[in-house]
């Protein structure tokens, strides 16, 4: 498998598992282009550490990555569907990888996706992952969807690789341009509406209220129900993703893993000019308390992030109130 990495100046060992990592999801790709052919990719296999249900292919590319890994630079792997820390040897590096996102659309062919995180090793297994996300030196995403695509940042903005279905190799394209400034989207799932905190329900009804409200313009919601689907749309033509802790039974924390889907993500939104918080505070300097902790996150372009933080600082009252005005926020 060919990666493209000149000009990056990655340390080789650094290099290697991304050629690794490409490879692995370029394999991945032709078995989910291949859909039911050979085994149905969206059975029941389980439930993982965090307590959700296992897709079949779910196990299949944890086992992949992992497999491919091995004799690699990475010393320790971390994955979403693993209880524990898996040693792996003597290298310089700790990976952490939700091996397959939005499994709940591989039935239904939406774009999914493969999220990993790279951080120097540490002097402990578990100092390796409970750290900060801003020690992290590379993070990432590999996009299954009509083009699969990988995606990373090593500190230095944010590149991007096409998989050419030919050549079976991945091809760069060009770097992924500043977020805008201003944009006319957002991504919630609005049918948890009743169950947000009070500032995230003022925020979205003043996008809903549209040109009549106080924003005083229109805006569009989009919902994939794909992290990677929703960080690339993101990336792309700019918005902010929305997905907060809230009141019901295991989603108090929020739902979303820190170390696997958030701090990855994180990374690259803010390389590309964005911001990314827990509603309020920045998830880059968040320090997850366990492999499977959650959070809740907002991500996007830098303004609208800012927005929903401040709502957070509004006296309860106006953070209540339906279609209010607030003249604050109006832009």
């Amino acid at each position: 498998m060919s990666l493209d990495l000149d000009g990056l100046g990655l340390a080789p060992d650094l290099a290697d598992v991304m050629t690794r990592l490409a490879a692995t999801g370029a394999e991945l790709a032709l078995r989910i282009a291949r859909g039911s052919i050979e085994a149905d990719l969206a059975a029941s296999a389980g439930t993982n550490a965090g307590g959700d249900g296992q897709k079949a292919l779910d196990v299949i590319a944890d086992e992949a990555f992992m497999a491919a890994l091995r004799g690699s630079a990475v010393a320790f792997y971390a994955s979403e569907e693993q209880d524990d820390i898996v040693a792996m040897g003597t290298g310089t590096l700790a990976l952490a990888i939700d091996p397959l996102d939005g499994s709940s659309n591989i039935d239904v062919n939406i774009s999914i996706g493969t999220i990993f995180s790279i951080f120097p090793v540490a002097a402990t297994p578990e100092a390796n992952f409970l750290r900060p996300g801003h020690e992290q030196i590379a993070a990432g995403y590999i996009l299954y969807g009509p083009q699969v695509m990988l995606v990373a940042s090593f500190g230095q903005g944010v590149q991007q690789w096409v998989l050419d279905p030919v050549r079976r190799e991945f091809v760069r394209i060009h770097d992924v341009r500043p977020l805008p400034l201003e944009t006319s989207e957002f991504a919630i799932n609005a049918s948890n509406y009743r169950h947000w905190p009070a500032p995230v329900r003022a925020f979205i009804d003043d996008l809903v209220a549209g040109a009549d409200g106080p924003r005083g313009r229109n805006f569009n919601m989009r919902w994939i129900a794909s992290l990677v689907a929703e960080t690339h749309r993101i990336l792309t033509r700019g918005g902010v993703f929305l997905y907060p802790a809230d009141k019901r039974k295991g989603y108090e924390r929020g739902r979303l893993r820190l170390l696997y889907e958030c701090a990855p993500i994180a990374m690259l939104i803010t390389q590309a000019g964005g911001a990314a918080t827990d509603g309020a505070d920045p998830i880059l300097g968040a320090v997850p308390d366990g492999l499977h902790a959650r959070t809740g996150f907002v991500f996007g372009t830098a303004a609208k992030v800012a927005r929903v933080a401040a709502y957070h600082d509004l006296p309860e009252d106006e953070a209540s109130a339906l279609f209010s005005t607030r003249g604050l926020f109006r832009s």
